[in-house]
């Protein structure tokens, strides 16, 4: 079943994300805080246990960019924020090789305080050059990739199985960041490899960060195999909270197991 509920506009004053901080990072720290909208989305993302989560910036039609690619900016500053807040709880953020070549993303943790994660960039094929920003910032720097192709000094590689052009199972991918220490991920982008993952059921929640405009045609967000009856749709369950400037974040669920 859906669960469907509107939160109050979710703003973030400083103090309130330093007691949510102290929350996720030491088990003994203050109750959250009744009522406020930034405890009510974060606080099922807090503490050590392993999570998978994705986001996905997009319109309100689910589109994520122009037919030719333009997409700055779909979401506000608001949302910008939101996406580094989800940085500052997690182990590892990991995005694929066409994101990379696209954006160019240091996928660090700036607009708000907290901690660094892991930067992961799947690139089985070597086609990320090394002369992309985020092999040259500090911090943890990964690459999942085939072969031998030579990276920047302090990039470490994790090598991945399979030949070339053969589509890994995110059931691999999470099992080689684990087995690097990295239990907690976030799947930032882009649409194609969080579409992979949540088609594999390998995502604990995906947070949808809507926009507030329509294109009208373009490039689409999500991506899933067809089906031909409604009985096979995900449902996941699903909370709205709008964020200041007029974006939403729709936070989506998906329980383990059949929740009949």
């Amino acid at each position: 079943m859906v669960a469907l509920t509107a939160a109050a506009e979710i703003e973030f004053p400083l103090e309130r994300w330093h007691a949510l901080l102290d929350r996720h990072s030491c088990a003994r720290a203050p109750a959250p805080e009744p009522g406020c909208p930034l405890s009510a989305i974060f606080d099922p993302l807090l503490g050590t246990a392993p999570l998978v989560i994705g986001q996905l910036g997009q319109s309100l039609d689910g589109r994520i960019a122009t037919r030719t690619g333009h997409s700055h900016y779909i979401n506000g500053s608001a949302a910008l924020t939101h996406l580094h807040c989800l940085r500052a709880l997690v182990d590892a953020v990991l995005v694929g090789a066409g994101t990379v070549i696209a954006d160019d993303p240091l996928l660090t943790v700036r607009h708000v305080p907290g901690p660094q994660p892991a930067r992961v960039v799947l690139d089985p094929n070597g086609r990320v050059p090394n002369s992309a920003r985020l092999w040259h910032t500090p911090g943890r720097r990964i690459v999942l990739q085939r072969g031998t192709h030579p990276r920047p000094a302090g990039v470490e590689i994790l090598p991945l199985p399979g030949a070339a052009g053969e589509a890994l199972p995110p059931s691999i991918l999470l099992e080689t960041l684990r087995a690097a220490g990295l239990t907690r991920v976030l799947v930032e982008g882009g649409a194609t490899t969080i579409s992979h993952f949540l088609a594999a059921g390998a995502l604990d929640r995906l947070h949808l960060l809507m926009g507030p405009l329509i294109i009208g045609s373009g490039l689409p967000g999500l991506s899933l195999p067809p089906i031909d009856r409604l009985d096979g749709a995900l449902r996941p369950v699903t909370r709205c909270y709008p964020l200041c400037g007029g974006d939403i974040v729709v936070d989506c669920a998906f329980p383990k197991g059949d929740p009949e």
